[in-house]
């Protein structure tokens, strides 16, 4: 499997973070000062964030920044997990065909 880039792990983290809140785009984006489409660009993991930007958004998802950054960790980590996995079934079924 192709790796993800960070900014795609970040913005599901956003984004789950989000909908954990019960809150739409539109009150997300207005609290923290930026776009709606470019906080959905954002979550969507087509747009890199800037620190500042990413901090005004913790700020309105009131999540501290080290806890966002440690969600994305653990994305990040879970799909590494399942690629690893992925990778050693193939490799074990190929050896098995051999």
């Amino acid at each position: 499997m192709k790796a993800q880039l960070f900014r795609t792990y970040l913005g599901a983290a956003i984004r789950t973070a989000r909908f954990g809140q019960g809150r739409t785009l539109r009150q997300v984006s207005g609290v923290a000062r930026v776009s709606l489409g470019y906080l959905s660009e954002v979550e969507r993991g087509g747009k890199e964030v800037s620190s500042e930007t990413l901090t005004s958004i913790c700020d309105a998802l009131g999540i501290p920044l080290w806890q966002m950054l440690a969600m994305t960790s653990d994305l990040v980590a879970a799909a590494a997990i399942a690629d690893e996995a992925e990778s050693s079934a193939a490799g074990e079924i190929l050896t098995q065909a051999a």
